[in-house]
This record gives C-alpha cells, sequence and structure tokens, in this order.
C-alpha cells in the first residue's frame, strides 16, 4: 500500500499548508520512523543532517519509500520532505524558529554536535515567535532530554534560560522499532529507501510537554516513564544484545538465525526473565505485561524479512558493558532489587569473548580481557568495585559457557 497526500499539483504549496515538524537526523530511524509518523499525521517534514548525499537527495526529492518488512510486506511513500544541511547554522535556527515540534535521532555520541544549531534556533524563537516548542528526543540514553536541555543551556546566553526552561519541552522517548543496516544493494537501488519491522509504537513522557501534546500517529505518552525506559534498556536492549552476542558464538550471521536456536533462546529468556523480575520489584511494573512483552520481543526477533545482523547489533560491547547500560546496567538494577542476575552475568562474559577486528569497541574489551579477564573489562568499562558480587556471577557465567563448549 502506497500512502499519498497531494493537496496540490503546484509544487511548494504544501510548504505553507502543513505543519512542519523539524527532526535532527536523517539516518534510519529518523527516516524510518519519525518521518512516518510526522507524513500520517499531516506534517511537513524538515531533516537537518550532515550527509550532503542524502539531504541534497530529500531535498531534490521531497519524499522516500519506506518498506514494512513483515509477515505483509507494504511500501509506504513518505512525502512533503525537505531537508537542511546540519552545518548551516542560521538555515537550521530559521526552521527550529517555525517549528510546530522536534525530534532527535542522532546517537548518544553525536547529540553534543547538533547543539549549537539547536541553541540559535530556541535563541530566535524566543525572540521572534515565543511559542513554546516540544522536542522529542529519541536517544538511547536514560535521562536524555535532561542531558541535551543542559548542553542547549550552556549555548544559550543567561537572559534565554528562563524561556528555555518554560517554553521548551525535552520530551524521551523510547524507540523500541527494530531498523536494520541497509545492505549495499538497498542503497544502490535508492539511497533513501529504509527497510522497517511492523512494529510502530513510540512512547514518550506525557511531563515533559510544555505545550499541549501534539496529535501524531502512533504517539503514546505515558507517565512515570522512567520506568519504560529502564524497561526499554533492561528488556529489549538486553534480550537484543544478548541474543546477538549469544548468537555470534553459535556462528550464526542473523538475529533470527540465533534466536531460532534452542540454546540461545533458553539462555535469552533466563536473562530477560530475571531482568522483568527486579523490574517487577523495583518499579511496580505488572508481572504479567512484562512478561507478555518479553515473549513479543522473542517473536519480533523470528522476523526472517528484516534480515537484523548480528554484527550491527553486537556492535560497541564497551557502551553496551557501560556501568548504567543494557547488560551491566540490568545486572545492578537485579542487585538493588534482590534477584541474582546470573544469566544476565552470563551473557556479560558473552559480550566479553566478541569478537570483530572491524569494532573498535570489540577490539578494547578483548584486549582488556586478554589482559586481565573478565574482572579487568568489569572495572575499566562497568565501573564495577572489587568485592561487588557481579564479579564472581560473570566469572561464574563464564565458566558455565566454557564448560558447554560456547567459548574455549
Amino acid at each position: 500500500m502506497i500512502y499519498s497526500l497531494r493537496l496540490s499539483g503546484r509544487r511548494g504549496f504544501w510548504r505553507n499548508a502543513l505543519k512542519t515538524a523539524v527532526h535532527f537526523g536523517a539516518g534510519n530511524i529518523g527516516r524510518g520512523f519519525l518521518g512516518q509518523l510526522y507524513f500520517e499525521s499531516g506534517y511537513r517534514t524538515v531533516f537537518v543532517d550532515v550527509m550532503e548525499p542524502v539531504v541534497d537527495a530529500l531535498r531534490a526529492r521531497n519524499c522516500y519509500p519506506i518498506d514494512i518488512v513483515d509477515e505483509k510486506p507494504e511500501r509506504i511513500l513518505v512525502e512533503h520532505v525537505d531537508a537542511v544541511n546540519g552545518r548551516d547554522l542560521d538555515a537550521v535556527a530559521e526552521v527550529i524558529a517555525g517549528a510546530d515540534i522536534a525530534s532527535t535521532a542522532v546517537g548518544v555520541n553525536a547529540l553534543p554536535y547538533i547543539v549549537p544549531a539547536l541553541a540559535k534556533g530556541l535563541q530566535r524563537r524566543f525572540e521572534q515567535v515565543g511559542a513554546p516548542l516540544d522536542i522529542i528526543v529519541c536517544e538511547n540514553l536514560i535521562h536524555a532530554g535532561s542531558f541535551l536541555r543542559e548542553k542547549v543551556r550552556d549555548q544559550l546566553p543567561e537572559s534565554c534560560h528562563a524561556a528555555l526552561d518554560a517554553q521548551v519541552g525535552f520530551v524521551e522517548a523510547s524507540i523500541g522499532r527494530m531498523v536494520p543496516v541497509m545492505t549495499a544493494a538497498h542503497r544502490a537501488a535508492d539511497p533513501l529507501l529504509v527497510c522497517v519491522e511492523a512494529y510502530c509504537e513510540l512512547p514518550v513522557d506525557r511531563d515533559a510537554f510544555r505545550a499541549p501534546i501534539p496529535e501524531i500517529a502512533h504517539l503514546k505518552p505515558i507517565s512515570n516513564f522512567e520506568a519504560y525506559v529502564e524497561r526499554k534498556l533492561f528488556v529489549h536492549n538486553m534480550s537484543h544484545a544478548a541474543t546477538a552476542y549469544l548468537g555470534k558464538l553459535q556462528g550464526h550471521e542473523y538475529i533470527w538465525q540465533a534466536i531460532r536456536d534452542e540454546k540461545v533462546r533458553e539462555l535469552v529468556a533466563a536473562a530477560t526473565a530475571e531482568s522483568c523480575e527486579a523490574l517487577a520489584r523495583r518499579r511496580g511494573m505488572d508481572r504479567a505485561e512484562l512478561e507478555a512483552h518479553r515473549l513479543d520481543l522473542e517473536r519480533r526477533y523470528h522476523n526472517k524479512a528484516l534480515a537484523d545482523q548480528v554484527e550491527r547489533v553486537a556492535r560497541d560491547p564497551v557502551r553496551k558493558l557501560g556501568p548504567d547500560d543494557r547488560i551491566i546496567g540490568a545486572a545492578k538494577q537485579c542487585v538493588e532489587a534482590g534477584v541474582e542476575p546470573r544469566y544476565i552475568s552470563l551473557i556479560a562474559s558473552a559480550a566479553m569473548h566478541y569478537e570483530n577486528p572491524d569494532d573498535p569497541g570489540a577490539v578494547r574489551v578483548r584486549e582488556l580481557y586478554r589482559s586481565g579477564g573478565t574482572s579487568a573489562v568489569l572495572k575499566e568499562i562497568g565501573k564495577i568495585n572489587a568485592g561487588n558480587p557481579i564479579i564472581a556471577w560473570v566469572a561464574d557465567g563464564e565458566e558455565q559457557l566454557r564448560r558447554d563448549g560456547w567459548i574455549n
């Protein structure tokens, strides 16, 4: 099915006829998720990016295709799009000043780079418009909203600080849609094409909005959002990474192959159950709903058509083994809740045995492991101090992997 919303045959008419959404990051999540939601909700979307070929193509075509890869494949033509180069601060500031909604999906490491343009646009907005603006922050980082707010504050004159707090909402979101790396064949066929799974829900922090909550397709405003963010990180992200690291040890190339491996699936399920139990105890989340979510994730990992690569999901184990990230963070929340994270610790060990010479993070983890074993990795990357029981559990997990033939 191809969606079409042509308001006029006159090129450019829609620029003034539709509300405007400004999205930082014209990558897979930006085009493959936020762009679709804005289009389905009657917005014109202006992407901000520094990849000139993508920016030029979006400006020339004003549309791009999304392929929904699932049991019932579907193509959506996302229309009414434009783009500006992120290095052109004046152009970015101009679109921010006139936006109805904004969002980001640039990756945690790139967030600081969008701050100068965002701050300049907000200052111009304060001076010219005075209307509130909500920015949906779609990044895999706990407290991403407050992080970005403070970065922007540092770039604004003190005279703008009160307006920043009163008029700008930094609304955290939880991105659950899985978008694999596009193959060379896909990129050659159309550099703007994005393949995504059918899942299309965008939970956001209800309490962070400054303007009335907009009517955006698939937007799900949630109170007590921090618990939901933890569920995304410690259930979805953790189980996804677990599938990848165990799958790699079994020689699988794709996530769908890994999750269909009974040995992998059983260990992933056991680790995810530990994290779900900890969330139920710490956050009061419903155990039946957590289990249903776990099973739904397992079902989605089976999606062969998505062709999600193990190496994409396993990439950068330094970040994934960080003190508050999906693996060590999940283990720590289990300890806090009185749950022994024995299988999550086994996943941590599997991550330490991830080999990929083209991944600097994997190379660093392996170098640390070879010099001092699991305890060296936990101390340097996971910031786990001596005496923490997680150290012993990870060592036990490694021994189990070795005993069962996963590692030498």
